[in-house]
């Protein structure tokens, strides 16, 4: 484990979530904030990014509880935490959530539902919320939008012409609003408010932030396939980045959109 740590989730969190997360984080922090909820959940944690954003901002007496299928993003996030900051941390499905019904004031997942089944996930924030509380989730917008993932496809595709590695396009698969609108008010979500959010944000370090696109779970497809030196595509990445958005520094656009939604009062 301590390899996949040392080689891909730590380059995620120090070198993507700054440009990718860190923004959005905090924006979806000081909106569940501003209600001041006492339980709240954070699904998908990932690294703890948006974690540390929350308990910022929630108040001192409130619980905070992250959870994530993955031990590695977990161990990583936890050292961001004082044992006395009240965040409880568990390895934990989406879609078969172990907590007690009506448990949440809120529950929160920022770029975490194109990994699991959404029916199920988002039945499951349904029941974990009380009558009232909010859930609030974000996906990527389309490709067109996020270089991240279209330019390293493209990249990629140089490369890999014939079968060419596809997960960072997955990341990118929930920008249809109207399947998940349609999702949220057949489980009974109400009212949903859905808003579109550009952000653009000054990369320094642009092959730093290739190469931690090339180390996501993409490495695993490059060495499968071989014949690649992985560095060669991480510097023809970071050259596409300065090409297509400047340099010194490069101006990296992108796109998400908000869900807001609410479980009814009864």
């Amino acid at each position: 484990m301590s390899g996949y740590v040392d080689e891909v989730v730590i380059p995620y969190d120090r070198d993507l979530g700054p440009v990718l997360f860190e923004h959005y984080g905090a924006d979806t922090a000081r909106r569940v904030a501003e209600q001041a909820p006492k339980d709240v959940l954070e699904i998908a944690a990932g690294t703890g990014i948006v974690t540390r954003h929350l308990r910022n901002l929630l108040a001192q007496d409130a619980r905070l509880t992250a959870v994530d299928i993955s031990d590695s993003m977990m161990a990583v996030a936890r050292k961001k935490f004082r044992p006395d900051e009240q965040v409880t941390f568990q390895n934990v499905d989406a879609t078969a959530l172990p907590f007690a019904d009506e448990a949440f004031d809120a529950v929160v997942c920022q770029f975490g539902i194109m990994f699991f089944d959404r029916d199920k996930g988002f039945r499951e924030v349904y029941r974990a919320l009380k009558p009232g509380g909010r859930y609030l989730f974000r996906v990527w917008d389309s490709e067109h939008y996020n270089p991240y993932a279209s330019l390293t496809f493209e990249v990629l595709k140089q490369y890999f012409p014939s079968d060419t590695p596809r997960f960072l396009f997955d990341t990118v698969s929930c920008h249809q609003i109207d399947p998940l609108k349609e999702q949220l008010i057949q489980i009974g979500f109400d009212p949903i408010v859905i808003s579109v959010q550009r952000h653009v944000y000054d990369i320094l370090d642009v092959t730093a932030f290739a190469r931690a696109l090339v180390y996501t779970p993409v490495i695993f497809e490059i060495r499968d396939k071989g014949g690649v030196d992985p560095e060669d595509i991480v510097k023809e990445l970071a050259d596409a980045f300065k090409k297509e958005f400047g340099s010194s520094p490069t101006r990296y656009p992108m796109q998400a959109i908000l869900f807001e939604t609410e479980k009814p009062k009864i």
